[in-house]
């Protein structure tokens, strides 16, 4: 497998480095592994730290800077960063008006999270979490004690970072990160396997000709195997499902999201079937949103996510944002 890297050893770092000269609006701490809004902290202001496995770029590296995360903690490939990282974070962005921890729900994630959490509370920083476990494709998985965590996060990075910009104090932004995931669902595909840079292979094996419906955002086993679907099936089936649990009264955000390996020019063209479906099933589209955005590394393929929103809901998400991913109205 031909990849755009040094040695596997150093993938971490180097693209930290890319990162730090690319925008000088973050402060990289390559050595430790965070990555910060450079203005941290901001006087009142509650700071949201998340972190994970690299891998899923930009997911959460970049979603710091102002309207978004203020501190991101990347682990290894699809492995949780460690409690010090998480701590060193929260020390960087309080303000003294506590810190909000944005925590995907997947077993290593969580667990350090935590004990980062008590760590931080030692030390005197006032700390709050919310668990993402926005997947409805299946139950508990290889990662998971219960649904996994997929892109919702991103709503609740974007929409809990807004309120924490205006000024809100952590319980309210806390309650905001915690009605936005009990709003969202996900659902992806894998059309491809991943590749990871240690492994130089597909981490599982997947012929050609099939997709796996469910995928998670490490190659996670999903629901089932079937013979290859039109973008206009895939639509069908993963709305249906999306719609079926999360049964939407009011407006919805929508994320088409790809997986890494997926063209625009596919996903624009997948987005134009999901609205399909859902102008069908009678739910309104709010705002869309199409790009890779959660990925996971070279996977071909793609996820929906449709988060239900209210008056203050969308005002947040049209609030300005100035991060690496994300970035209007300033």
């Amino acid at each position: 497998m031909k990849s755009l890297i040094n040695v596997p050893e150093t993938v971490v770092a180097d693209a930290l480095r890319g990162l730090a000269v690319a925008h000088p609006g973050l402060a990289v701490d390559v050595d430790n592994r965070v990555v910060v809004r450079r203005d941290a902290p901001v006087a009142g202001k509650v700071g949201l730290v998340s972190g994970g496995g690299s891998g899923h770029e930009p997911l959460h590296g970049g979603f710091v800077g102002p309207g978004m995360l203020s501190a991101a903690c990347p682990g290894e490939v699809f492995t949780s960063p460690v409690p010090d990282q998480m701590v060193r974070a929260a020390a960087a962005v309080d303000s003294g008006a506590g810190v909000l921890f944005v925590v995907k729900n997947y077993t290593g994630d969580v667990l350090n999270f935590d004990m980062a959490a008590e760590l931080a509370e030692d030390e005197g920083i006032q700390v709050a979490k919310v668990l993402v476990n926005d997947d409805v494709a299946v139950t508990d998985s290889l990662y998971t004690a219960g649904r996994r965590g997929t892109g919702a996060t991103l709503f609740v990075e974007k929409l809990a970072g807004a309120a924490a910009e205006e000024g809100a104090p952590l319980e309210r932004v806390e309650a905001i990160g915690r009605q936005v995931n009990e709003r969202a669902r996900s659902f992806g595909v894998a059309l491809t396997a991943v590749t990871t840079p240690a492994k130089g292979s597909p981490t599982f094996d997947l012929p050609e000709g099939e997709l796996e419906l469910g995928i998670g955002i490490h190659g996670e086993p999903g629901r089932e195997r079937r013979a290859m679907m039109t973008a206009r099936e895939i639509a069908d089936y993963a709305v249906d499902v999306v719609l079926a649990d999360l049964r939407p009264t009011g407006p919805v955000l929508v994320l088409v999201n790809g997986m890494g390996g997926t063209p625009l020019l596919e996903l624009y063209g997948f987005n134009a079937e999901v609205r399909r479906v859902l102008d069908e099933r009678g739910v309104v589209v709010a705002r869309t949103l199409v790009g890779n955005y959660v990925t996971s590394l070279d996977m071909a393929g793609c996820s929906v996510t449709l988060c239900e929103v209210d008056e203050e809901l969308l005002r947040l998400w049209d609030a300005p944002v100035e991060t690496p991913a994300l970035r209007w109205g300033r």
